[in-house]
């Protein structure tokens, strides 16, 4: 997948904030990683590889974050890019997928005409942090008809504990994750 000199590049573009977005949390900030044109092109070439390795056809891109790393990346590898937006942001007819937030519950959708049966799809976020976001993801690409072929981050906090909660929603497809903290 990546190798330590990328992966480092990646890992040394990330800034860690201190209480955000509230007391006892450290944000990880990827701006500084956008802003380095070798860190981010990295990033998209890293993220392109693994659409190519799991024969994707589309990527799905998580709000927000994720959006501004899976538009290069579905341009790199030659695929069409469908965002999964916050609930109310898409016209049109939508299919809605509920999750579990720390304190509370949000929902997600994508445009139901966006993905068909003939769709082999990556997911693609910033971070793996609870697995909720991605799950819900998940459950709507498969809802749409498509097959999911892979997940995969810029980073997973894996004290967070996250993949062991997606495993069983994964069922075998691949959760790619190019940093682990």
């Amino acid at each position: 997948m990546t190798d330590d000199t990328t992966r480092e590049l990646l890992l040394s573009r990330i800034r860690d904030v201190a209480d955000h977005p509230k007391p006892g949390v450290v944000f990880k900030d990827i701006t500084p990683l956008l802003a380095d044109p070798k860190a981010f092109t990295a990033l998209t070439d890293a993220l392109a590889e693994l659409c190519s390795r799991h024969g994707a056809t589309k990527v799905v891109g998580l709000e927000a974050r994720g959006f501004i790393l899976a538009a290069p990346v579905a341009v790199r590898a030659g695929l069409g890019f469908i965002p999964v937006r916050k609930a109310g942001k898409l016209p049109g007819a939508t299919l809605a997928q509920a999750y579990d937030l720390e304190y509370g519950s949000a929902e997600l959708e994508i445009h139901a005409e966006d993905l068909d049966a003939a769709d082999r799809v990556i997911v693609i976020d910033d971070v793996l942090a609870t697995g909720g976001t991605a799950g819900a993801s998940v459950k709507l690409v498969r809802r749409a008809g498509a097959e999911v072929v892979g997940v995969a981050v810029l980073m997973e906090l894996s004290f967070l504990g996250g993949r062991t909660r997606l495993e069983q929603e994964l069922r075998g497809v691949p959760l790619d994750a190019l940093i682990s903290l």
